[in-house]
């Protein structure tokens, strides 16, 4: 069973989705911050594999990469660091990026890698769902990782639908239409998420975008099963000088 299913059979709300850098702040960060992520309460980590151009992202996730880029961050290397810390990890790892690199990379090969280094689903914001559905939907689920599209206060009521028809595991919410660390328009979101409820999904709703404290998490379980949390976390490591004990005060102030 998919350890995203496993999770959302067992817990209903409050879920923690946090975001980190693979290669950030430091080349081989990867797994420490993993698994005190895990220790101190995350439910779901979120691994973005560093690309030159992330779109979706704001600057603080932006620089990440390049930094992460500079250390010398790859893909390959990327799939070492999570095969050898898949016996210690026992929640679910999505990996999040870009189309280009795992085309480069070679989508069976990413899938196959991905399942090998224990993880259980992706994101890929450019992937457009005609694309998925119509010829790389059997590589995933050949390699038992749940994809997850992500949908906007544009996305209409019919795409959103399909989004989460295609989707498996969880679907994203995006809590505006802007990049991520940027604070939206509470009264917009709050009739956003009152519509994504009244739709009916099939699939459970993770709100992202924007969550950075314990306020605006708390905010988010209010219409979803949880949040994701990307920049704030990233600016808690940028001058981390105890991955660890940074990660505990985080994962508390939020939780609280």
């Amino acid at each position: 069973m998919n350890k995203l299913d496993q999770l959302f059979s067992t817990k209903n709300e409050n879920i923690l989705n946090i975001f980190c850098t693979a290669g950030y702040p430091h080349i081989d960060s990867t797994s420490e911050v993993i698994l005190s992520l895990q220790k101190h309460g995350a439910d779901i980590i979120e691994v973005g594999m560093p690309y030159s151009d992330p779109i979706a992202d704001g600057p603080v996730i932006q620089q990440s990469n390049m930094t992460a880029l500079q250390n010398g961050m790859t893909m390959e290397l990327l799939f070492e660091h999570l095969k050898a810390v898949r016996g210690k990890v026992n929640i679910p790892l999505i990996l999040m990026g870009y189309l280009n690199p795992v085309l480069q990379f070679g989508m069976e090969e990413f899938c196959a890698a991905a399942n090998a280094a224990g993880v259980s689903g992706i994101i890929l914001p450019d992937l457009p769902m005609f694309e998925f559905e119509n010829f790389y939907k059997p590589l995933f689920r050949k390699y038992g990782l749940h994809f997850i599209f992500l949908i906007t206060p544009q996305t209409s009521n019919d795409r959103i639908k399909k989004a989460d028809k295609l989707s498996d595991g969880f679907l994203y919410a995006v809590s505006s239409s802007s990049t991520t660390g940027n604070k939206a328009n509470s009264f917009a979101q709050e009739k956003y998420f009152k519509k994504l409820a009244s739709l009916k999904l099939k699939n459970p709703l993770l709100i992202g975008f924007g969550i950075n404290d314990h306020n605006s998490f708390s905010n988010a379980c209010r219409y979803a099963k949880g949040a994701i949390i990307g920049s704030a976390y990233i600016k808690k490591l940028e001058n981390s000088h105890d991955i660890d004990k940074d990660t505990a005060d985080f994962i508390k102030a939020i939780r609280q």
